[in-house]
């Protein structure tokens, strides 16, 4: 019996994923629990493994389609079976000949001005979205229409080189007789992810949209690193490192003022009393922010254990998309990474965003002498639509308070 798979449901903010690729073709036999097709979200990306052995029959939709989640995407069953009973409304047949167009698309597209391509209006999209556009191309459509696959194809087939590099094979260049050498061309011009691409617009989107500020200050780590190395003495405690005391002093200081703890959405601010809070995270497909929801109810030691948790599914790719939505505070620590002062970028529609920074020594002049201290840096970024100066650096000054007496407040409790 033929058996449809569906775009599966990976959130309850997640209506539709892109369909990144196809593991397996049409025809290809398939075993149960065998991975048939890479699918992604606004967030992360995803497997799809088939439920069942069999045969697949028929793909009802392309690499790169947008497809809603509980609609069918493919069937499996045995040579023979029919698929079309499982074909949504969505996608349509393909043929041998013609490579699948949505059929959504417009019926009858503006005609092309006389002596341009007949492009359809995926082609036309696709065409807008790379900057490509060939002077002729064999169409596969009716009529000799340019459908997207036929862009596609010639597209992977050409070289690839940046606008620069464009600009300059149509000047001289700086060989014998204006010979064009590898140096004036450059390196080919890489193709982004679509998860690099949704982060680049969300940061366009973050500082057009936003009036943002950085602040920049420090605290005294001595307590802090005190703690920690009591911390990993005692083998009976949980895993609990520097940037995890950081992100339990943050929560603390969020519930004293809650001011910042807030959205701005259509103009309206919205303070929230729990702490719903976003940490970034580095992981082989870009960045993330895994949210740990009603923080200020955690223990450190829960607090640190969530962390790894969700970390780890972040590098891994199994991370849930309602994991990474729905923060109303973001920390970002780079201090790992030895940066010593950084201008975080918010994410809207949080009004702030705290940066970690490595600990170093600074000079400190106490009862006439100096001494040198070990310090953590602390930047952070605000939207002056809603958080003007002095309130962003009382708060600055209320996590660094937290931060210096961290140890008092929790060696009594670990």
């Amino acid at each position: 019996m033929a058996t449809p798979i569906e775009m599966p449901r990976l959130g309850n903010t997640v209506e539709e994923c892109l369909l990144a690729k196809w593991r397996k073709q049409k025809g290809d036999r398939v075993a149960e629990g065998e991975v048939i097709a890479d699918i992604e979200t606004d967030k992360a990306t995803f497997e799809i493994a088939a439920p069942t052995a069999g045969t697949l029959l028929d793909l009802f939709f392309d690499e790169g389609d947008l497809v809603p989640v509980l609609t069918h995407i493919c069937v499996i069953g045995e040579p023979g079976e029919a698929s079309e009973p499982f074909r949504p409304r969505t996608a349509a047949a393909s043929t041998p000949a013609a490579p699948r167009e949505r059929a959504d698309a417009p019926a009858a597209p503006a005609p092309e001005p006389p002596g341009e391509m007949r492009l359809s209006p995926r082609a036309r999209r696709f065409a807008q979205e790379h900057d490509f556009h060939p002077e002729t191309a064999a169409g596969s459509g009716p009529a000799g229409r340019v459908l997207e696959a036929d862009l596609k194809s010639l597209y992977s087939e050409m070289p690839r080189v940046s606008s620069l590099a464009r600009r300059q094979m149509q000047e001289p260049g700086s060989g014998i007789g204006g010979m064009i050498l590898a140096r004036d061309l450059g390196q080919p011009a890489a193709r982004m992810s679509s998860l690099r691409e949704r982060i680049a617009r969300r940061v366009r989107e973050s500082l057009a949209s936003t009036a943002q500020y950085t602040l920049h200050s420090s605290a005294d780590a001595t307590g802090l690193l005190r703690l920690r190395r009591k911390i990993k003495e005692n083998r009976n405690l949980p895993d609990i490192n520097v940037g995890d005391l950081v992100l339990f002093c943050t929560i603390q200081a969020l519930v004293e003022m809650p001011e910042l703890n807030a959205e701005l959405v259509d103009g309206k601010l919205r303070r929230h009393s729990s702490v719903h809070l976003g940490f970034a995270c580095d992981t082989p497909r870009g960045l993330m922010a895994p949210v740990i929801r009603n923080s200020e109810k955690l223990l450190i030691g829960e607090l640190a254990l969530r962390v790894k948790q969700l970390t780890a599914q972040a590098v891994n790719g199994s991370i849930a998309p309602d994991d990474l939505t729905g923060a109303t505070f973001t920390v970002s620590n780079l201090g790992s990474l030895g940066i010593e002062s950084f201008t975080p970028i918010l994410n809207p529609p949080q009004v702030a965003i705290l940066g970690v920074n490595a600990i170093q020594l600074r000079p400190i002049r106490r009862e006439g002498a100096i001494e040198f201290v070990e310090h953590i840096g602390l930047s952070l970024t605000c939207d002056h639509q809603v958080i003007d100066g002095a309130p962003g650096a009382r708060f600055l000054a209320l996590v660094k308070r937290r931060i210096e007496n961290i140890a008092g407040d929790l060696e009594c409790t670990i």
